[in-house]
């Protein structure tokens, strides 16, 4: 039986898809940031390819590094990532875990202490990306095991090989979803639970706004005026491109702010996260000192923020899928 969002539990009550924090619930959202979310994103969105991810953006990690540290550093909701991946994993510490797209291990490593008796399979195209999560777990008993290849080809396991699967904000780049999602089931033993991360589209939109601004002021192309390329498997469209291979599908909403006090902490996190997309693969052609005025923009229009109300905030409107 699938139970997606919004839809009546066998009780007759509508599944709440919002996460309950210990003593709190945070909600950053206002009239305000809606309208502007309307105004801002547009419908048409960036897309990457897996190769791009192997070839251009994850040669090394260095951007994945700055972005996890903006998302720690500067967060104020007092629950990490790490956090809510474990809760959605609900492991007991002895589970062999599957993680797609692994990155540089930092989320791995995190969540390892919580399999101490488990089993880590590391896997990524890029092959930058698995020796840093080599690096980073060198050492640890857990056995760890790293393997490269595309995440809709899942045939170097068997039927039935792991208790958990996690894709933690990297569905976007995968080739063929509907594959992959069938391969992670496959894969997924009976009971087992895969947890899928991604994040509304409107998520950050105070950052689309000053980038979409600058670019304004610039005169720049078109095809740059694109969202986010979560937006492929968001959180509004992830539940019905899972609900073919699952169960169940649970949605799971929380919300972050990242308050920055001084803009050039901002503008380190802009550029780990390609301008934006505009320094990705959509946006080649476009000279250096393109790039060197589009800053001097956003900087300009970070720092007035920071000027009004003492810092430049972040929403994050993000979440998970837990599937079974």
């Amino acid at each position: 039986m699938n139970l997606l969002p919004g839809t009546d539990a066998p009780d007759g009550h509508e599944r709440s898809t919002a996460l309950s924090f210990t003593d709190m619930s945070l909600d950053f959202s206002t009239p305000e940031l809606e309208a502007l979310a309307l105004e801002v994103i547009p419908e048409q969105h960036f897309e990457l390819r897996a190769e791009d991810a192997r070839d251009r953006y994850f040669t090394d990690t260095s951007k994945l590094d700055a972005k996890q540290l903006a998302h720690d550093r500067f967060r104020t909701n007092p629950l990490a990532l790490h956090d809510h991946l474990i809760r959605a994993l609900d492991l007991r510490g002895t589970e062999e875990l599957l993680d797609l797209g692994c990155g540089n291990g930092e989320i791995l490593a995190r969540i390892r202490p919580y399999l101490a008796a488990g089993h880590l399979t590391a896997f990524d195209i890029a092959p930058a990306a698995l020796e840093a999560a080599r690096q980073r777990l060198d050492g640890v008993a857990t056995p760890c095991e790293f393997v490269e290849g595309n995440a809709d080809d899942l045939s170097a396991f068997a039927t039935d090989s792991f208790d958990r699967v996690m894709a933690v904000y990297m569905a976007h780049y995968v080739t063929d979803l509907n594959a992959c999602f069938a391969e992670v089931r496959r894969v997924l033993r009976p009971r087992g639970r895969f947890v899928l991360a991604t994040d509304r589209t409107d998520s950050m939109v105070e950052m689309w706004n000053v980038h979409f601004a600058a670019l304004g002021e610039m005169n720049a192309p078109q095809r740059l005026f694109r969202a986010t390329p979560k937006a492929r498997i968001s959180l509004s469209n992830g539940a019905e491109q899972l609900a073919p291979h699952f169960a169940s599908v649970e949605r799971v909403d929380w919300q972050d702010q990242l308050q920055f006090g001084k803009a050039e902490h901002f503008m380190a996190f802009y550029r780990s996260c390609n301008h934006c997309c505009a320094g990705s693969r959509p946006g080649e052609g476009l000279p250096p000192a393109f790039f060197t005025e589009l800053e001097e923009r956003v900087h300009a229009h970070v720092q007035a923020a920071i000027e009004t109300t003492g810092y430049f905030a972040l929403t994050k409107y993000t979440g998970h899928f837990i599937c079974s």
